[in-house]
C-alpha cells in the first residue's frame, strides 16, 4: 500500500507477529530488523490472511537501536541453520525457530508437572551438591572451593610440588569446606528414595551433570532430569506403565495445545515423516522385550555393526536403533539387564544374573529413560554396597531398609532427550538456551 509502512512486532509470547501499520511520513528511518520498539495506536481487525488483528499506529518510538546492516547476525526473512544460530547463544532466542523451542519447552515442563500432580506426587527439591555418584560410572564433576590466599599450598615453591605435595593439596581443598569429596549430582534418585519412605510418591525436576567427554549430538554436560520414585510398588510393569503414560500424555497435550509452534517444528526442523511416526507412537503400546531377547534378536539379524552384540555387555547406539527398528519404530522397553553392568540399588531377579530394570529406547535418540525396582532386601543390599566399595559412604541408605522401609521403584527421564525425540531435533544442544558440553561453556 503506497505511503504505508508495515512493521512486524514480535515479543516472543507466541508464533504470530503483530503487524504495525504506519503512515510512511511518520515512520522513523532508523527502524530496522532487531531493534526494540514501543508503539501506540488503535487495534483493529487484520486485513491480511493469518493476521486476526493489526495495530494502526499513531506513534512508534525506538527503545533500542540495532545495526541490522552491520554486525547483527540475523537478517529478515532468512533461514539459518542450527549450527549457525548456536554460535550466538545470547541472540538466537530472537529467531522464529528457537523462540518456538522455548515455548514448547515451557509447555512440556508444565505438562509433566501436571501429570504428576494429578497422580498425587509431591514435587521435592533434591540437592545439586552431593557426596555420592548415584550411577557409579565415575563421570562426575568434583566440586572444590576456590583457592584462598590462606591455603598453605599457595606458599609452596614449584620444586615442592611433588606427588606428596599434590596429594596434600588435594586433601586441603577437599577438607576446606565440606570435609569430604563432593560432586555435582548426576541424579536425585537416592535422595528421592529417602523422601519416598515418608511421602510415598515424589518427583524432582532438577539439573544434573555428567563429565562425559563427548561431542556427540545426544550428550550434554549439564541437563535436566525428571526423576520419580514411588513406594509400595513391586511390579516393574507398573513402573513402565507410569513412564509410558507420562510420555504419551505429555506429547499428546504438547501437540494439541501448542499446534502453531509444533507445526512450525514439523515443517522446518523435523525430518520428513516424523509427525506421522509420533502419532503412530501415541496410538501404539510401547514394546516390551527382555535384554536377553534383544541380544538374541540382534544376533539373528546379523547386521554389520561396529561391535558384536554379546550377553553381559551394554547395547551400542547402533544396537539400540536396530532394536527399535525391529519392533516397528515405536519406543521399546528393554528389561532385565545383567546385574554386572547395572548399579547396586537395582533389585535382583530370581535367576541371580539379572536385575528388575528397564531402559526405554526411542527412535533416533536411543535411551530416553532408565528405571528399576529398588533392592529392598537388607542383606542383599549390604552385599552389593560392600562389593561396590560404598558401604561406608551410603550407610544411611541401608537405614531406609532397617527402619520400616517399603519396596519402591522409580526412574529418571532426560528432559532434553525427550524434547529431541518428540520435536525431531537433530542435535540435543538445540533443546535448551545455554548448552554446556565438553570444551564448551559459553556465557
Amino acid at each position: 500500500m503506497k505511503g504505508t509502512t508495515f512493521i512486524d512486532l514480535d515479543d516472543g509470547s507466541g508464533s504470530e507477529k503483530l503487524q504495525i501499520v504506519l503512515n510512511t511520513e511518520r515512520a522513523n528511518k532508523d527502524v530496522s530488523c532487531g531493534c526494540c520498539l514501543e508503539a501506540s495506536g488503535l487495534l483493529e481487525l487484520g486485513q491480511g490472511q493469518g493476521r486476526p488483528v493489526e495495530l494502526k499506529a499513531e506513534e512508534v518510538n525506538i527503545i533500542g537501536i540495532c545495526d541490522s546492516q552491520g554486525s547483527y547476525p540475523f537478517k529478515p526473512r532468512k533461514r539459518y541453520s542450527t549450527d549457525y544460530t548456536r554460535q550466538f547463544l545470547h541472540l538466537r532466542q530472537r529467531t522464529n525457530s528457537f523462540s518456538a523451542l522455548l515455548r514448547l519447552r515451557n509447555a512440556a515442563t508444565r505438562e509433566m508437572h501436571d501429570f504428576y500432580q494429578k497422580l498425587g506426587f509431591i514435587q521435592v527439591h533434591t540437592p545439586i551438591l552431593t557426596t555420592n555418584d548415584c550411577e557409579g560410572a565415575g563421570d562426575v564433576f568434583h566440586v572444590l572451593p576456590a583457592k584462598q590466599q590462606g591455603h598453605q599450598h599457595l606458599h609452596e615453591s614449584e620444586h615442592e610440588q611433588s606427588k606428596e605435595a599434590e596429594e596434600r593439596n588435594r586433601q586441603v581443598d577437599e577438607e576446606a569446606f565440606f570435609g569430604k569429596s563432593t560432586y555435582l549430582t548426576v541424579s536425585g534418585q537416592l535422595h528421592l528414595e529417602a523422601l519416598a519412605s515418608g511421602m510415598a510418591r515424589v518427583y524432582t525436576f532438577n539439573p544434573a551433570f555428567r563429565a562425559e567427554n563427548s561431542q556427540g549430538r545426544r550428550h550434554l554436560a549439564e541437563f535436566y532430569m525428571l526423576d520419580a520414585e514411588f513406594a509400595f510398588v513391586s511390579s516393574l510393569d507398573d513402573v513402565m506403565q507410569n513412564v509410558e503414560d507420562l510420555v504419551k500424555t505429555t506429547t499428546r497435550n504438547l501437540l494439541e495445545k501448542n499446534q502453531e509452534d509444533f507445526d512450525f517444528y514439523m515443517k522446518r526442523i523435523a525430518s520428513k515423516g516424523h509427525e506421522e511416526s509420533l502419532h503412530r507412537t501415541l496410538d501404539t503400546q510401547f514394546a516390551r522385550v527382555t535384554y536377553t531377547e534383544a541380544i538374541e534378536m540382534l544376533a539373528k539379524r546379523n547386521e554389520v555393526t561396529h561391535c558384536k552384540p554379546q550377553w553381559g555387555h551394554d547395547l551400542s547406539k547402533e544396537h539400540e536403533q536396530l532394536v527399535v527398528k525391529h519392533y516397528g519404530g515405536v519406543p521399546v522397553f528393554v528389561t532385565d539387564w545383567p546385574k554386572s553392568i547395572k548399579p547396586f540399588y537395582m533389585r535382583g531377579n530370581d535367576d541371580k544374573k539379572t536385575v528388575a530394570c528397564f531402559d526405554l529406547l526411542v527412535p533416533k535418540v536411543g535411551e530416553l529413560c532408565g528405571g528399576s525396582l529398588r533392592e529392598e532386601r537388607l542383606r542383599l543390599l549390604e552385599t552389593s554396597l560392600k562389593k561396590a566399595g560404598l558401604a561406608d559412604t551410603l550407610s544411611w541408605y541401608l537405614d531406609l531398609r532397617r527402619y520400616g522401609g517399603a519396596p519402591t521403584g522409580g526412574y529418571g527421564i532426560g528432559f532434553e532427550r525427550y524434547l529431541q525425540w518428540s520435536l525431531g531435533i537433530q542435535n540435543i544442544k538445540d533443546t535448551l538456551p545455554f548448552p554446556r558440553w565438553a570444551h564448551h561453556c559459553d556465557l
